[in-house]
């Protein structure tokens, strides 16, 4: 490996502006980088052919003297993103084989900013799961290990795993991702990097396959803050195409990063403060309080009364889409098919549907079909969207005593990998601290701020206002530039 891979977004943008290297080079060197990291199986589809010429493009423009904002920066792209003319299959069997005639908005404005792409990131099968354990093409691994002498290996969360793997592993500089109710924040603590759910509406869904509509939204993962603001500003945009997309001005978030939080309230909602929360998370949360008071900012305790009910009530709803939105994987028209010898019409979707999806998916879509059947739509389907709009209600009247709330990302370090796939109960509850944010749609992310008594990374989470990006990015910046966490994993490879 080459010292360029240790570079991420600002750093290749500015030395690739600057002429200390070329972007044929960085290319070069992050595939070789991916080549000797299969070991972690973070990628479904490499894609060094793509990187390499959008370096050589981004060569010719500088000749040119045209740069774009992201050219010479290669990135992964999730597989739930639709690529045109690569592979796409929300690592599923059901999609296997599926190449895109289209591509997504997210993925197109990527490029259209000069980025290449390094290949498909795997990830939890249609993005349910939290450990990177459900997809079809084997679950990822985190290039983190513990100190303590175990060599157990650990999950890289989900279900944006495959993302947060190849970047702590310095096999991407930055990469895409999506949050339905934590797929972002969780991986990235995980694994000692920063991600941004942004707003609801703020990214288009268009070309995403689809989980849960209400819930789902793109989003960057990167090494720091300042990288996820680059990549968030290139990302973000209004789409004709989709229906959630919101109609507001694209903000210049890196320009604007600040490192001060004065004049800024900050929240601690007393209601995460769950019963047996490990000691290291409550005395990580406990430091940044410390960390965000040093940056000028007043800390104030605010209630979020709702809070216990918002896992329950996600656990409702996004199951309940998902069984809406999966009901199109039925081996007509695209995907898998499974045609056993004499079967008609309904055995058909039964063998597709039953082959095609993971033991997770089928969780979900039957938990989905259940709430909202005729006989329990009201009292499951109906009461969890009252409860999601009061939910929502909690955090509006927080913002009358405050600016951001400040809580813990995950309830623990990253598990190893097998611990918890036997009980669905406890993987859910890697979410607690991150689903109310989904469910109301707002604003959130997690930073690196300390590592446990085994040497693994723990993550903070800054959440806030409706599309006030900026002030979740300069908390994420000061909590950053004063926890001094340059821990890595070791050279795993």
């Amino acid at each position: 490996m080459t010292e360029l891979t240790d570079l991420g977004v600002a750093a290749i943008r500015d030395g690739f502006r600057a002429g200390d290297f070329t972007a044929r080079e960085v290319a070069e060197d992050f595939v070789d980088a991916v080549a000797a990291g299969r070991a972690l199986n973070a990628f479904i589809v490499e894609t060094p052919e793509h990187a390499l010429a959008a370096a050589d493009a981004a060569d010719q423009e500088r000749e040119a003297g045209a740069v774009r904002p992201l050219s010479g920066v290669p990135l992964g792209i999730k597989d739930l993103f639709c690529t045109e003319g690569v592979q796409t299959t929300a690592a599923s069997h059901i999609l296997e084989g599926f190449v895109p005639t289209y591509e997504s908005t997210v993925s197109e404005r990527l490029f259209l900013a000069g980025a290449g792409m390094l290949g498909k990131l795997n990830m939890d099968q249609f993005a349910m799961g939290s450990s990177n354990e459900t997809s079809y093409f084997g679950n990822v691994v985190s290039p983190w290990r513990r100190n303590d002498g175990g060599n157990a290996a650990l999950a890289p969360g989900g279900s944006s795993g495959g993302s947060s793997s190849a970047i702590a592993a310095r096999m991407v500089p930055a990469a895409t991702g999506t949050d339905t109710g934590g797929s972002i924040r969780q991986p990235a603590a995980f694994t000692g990097i920063c991600g941004i759910k942004p707003t609801y509406g703020r990214c288009s869904r268009w070309g995403i396959v689809a989980f849960a509509s209400s819930l789902d939204q793109a989003g960057p993962m990167a090494r720091d803050v300042r990288d996820c603001a680059i990549l968030l500003e290139a990302m973000s945009g209004f789409d004709r195409k989709d229906a959630t997309s919101l109609d507001v001005p694209v903000p210049a978030w890196e320009a604007a990063l600040s490192g001060s939080l004065k004049g800024k309230r900050i929240g601690i909602p007393r209601e995460y403060r769950v019963d047996d929360m490990p000691a290291e998370i409550d005395a990580l949360w406990e430091r940044g309080i410390a960390l965000v008071k040093d940056a000028g900012a007043e800390v104030v305790e605010v209630s979020l009364p709702h809070t216990r009910y918002a896992l329950p009530t996600y656990y409702i709803i996004a199951p309940a889409e998902a069984s809406s939105n999966l009901a199109r994987y039925d081996g007509v028209r695209y995907g898998l098919r499974d045609l056993p010898e004499g079967a008609n019409l309904q055995d058909m979707y039964a063998a597709t549907r039953a082959d095609g999806f993971g033991p997770e998916v089928k969780r979900r879509i039957m938990i989905g079909t259940y709430v909202l059947s005729a006989g329990f739509y009201d009292a499951y389907y109906t009461k969890a969207q009252k409860v999601r709009a009061l939910i929502a209600r909690d955090f509006e009247q927080a913002w009358g005593t405050c600016d951001l709330l400040l809580t813990p990302t995950a309830p623990s370090a990253a598990f190893g990998l097998g611990e918890k796939s036997d009980d669905p109960l406890a993987m859910y509850l890697n979410d607690v601290f991150t689903v109310p944010a989904s469910l109301a749609g707002l604003p959130a992310m997690s930073i690196p701020a300390g590592l446990d008594a085994k040497g693994l990374p723990l993550g903070l989470q800054i959440i806030g206002k409706p599309l006030d990006e900026q002030g979740v990015l300069d908390a994420g910046l000061a909590i950053e530039q004063r926890a001094g966490l340059t821990a890595r994993p070791e050279q795993w490879w």
